[in-house]
């Protein structure tokens, strides 16, 4: 599902063509969701001290996801990153090229599918994920799922062929940092927010994770966080 307006049209990049939607950097776009209108905010940075933006929040050592359960799903995660616990542990890069600080999915792979378990139904304020690296394993791609576990046909663990909204999930964001020229690399924080001050209240969240590119086997993100903010 692309980023669609409160109106409901797809919402358009100035510059970029209509056919690869894309969130420009520093940019804040509209996403219609059911009846929600979810925000998407995207920055990028080249500058030290690491993940400090205008727009979003530097990653926390205390949000609601610090004590979360993460699972996966779907993929095969690289073994010479940290694994999933490096999403939560509030530890970040020190450097632009740090595999052991980040979790990235294995190379030349589509990608991977992870659960987090915030362990109540929680009100969600925002979600926030970061990730750094020189070149192409900087930008981030993804779709996020979220649900309470009560629905009767719930499915914790759904595989990538299941259509998630058939089983008790619903999508939040599709979040794409990527632009069509220019430097790739750099620090990328995003924040998806709701205008109404809550995306809902949940317990689960499922991010499908998908490679930046497919010209090599190097294409997979370095995410360093993700946050959960609680309302």
């Amino acid at each position: 599902m692309l980023p669609s307006t409160a109106g409901g049209t797809p919402a358009v990049v100035p510059g970029l063509p209509f056919a690869s939607v894309r969130f420009a950097i520093a940019a804040i776009l509209v996403a219609c969701a059911a009846n929600a209108e979810v925000t998407i905010t995207v920055e990028r940075s080249e500058t030290k001290p690491a993940f400090r933006f205008a727009h979003v929040a530097s990653p926390s050592k205390d949000d609601a996801a610090s004590n979360a359960r993460v699972e996966l799903i779907a993929g095969t995660v690289d073994r010479g990153s940290a694994g999933l616990a490096a999403l939560t542990d509030g530890k970040l890069p020190g450097t632009e090229d740090e595999p052991e600080a980040n979790l990235f999915f294995r190379a030349d792979s589509w990608g991977g599918r992870f659960r987090i378990d915030l362990g109540a139904v929680t009100d969600i304020a925002a979600i926030n994920s970061y990730s750094w690296h020189p070149d192409t394993r900087a930008p981030q791609v993804y779709r996020v799922y979220a649900s309470d576990g009560t629905a009767p046909n719930f499915n914790p663990s759904p595989g990538v062929k299941i259509d998630l909204a058939t089983c008790g999930w619903r999508e939040i964001a599709f979040v794409d940092t990527r632009t069509k020229e220019g430097d790739k690399g750099g620090q990328y924080g995003v924040s998806i927010t709701d205008t109404g001050g809550s995306l809902g209240r949940y317990r689960y969240l499922i991010f499908d994770v998908f490679e930046t590119e497919s010209d090599d086997p190097w294409g997979n993100t370095f995410y360093s966080e993700i946050d959960v903010v609680k309302k």
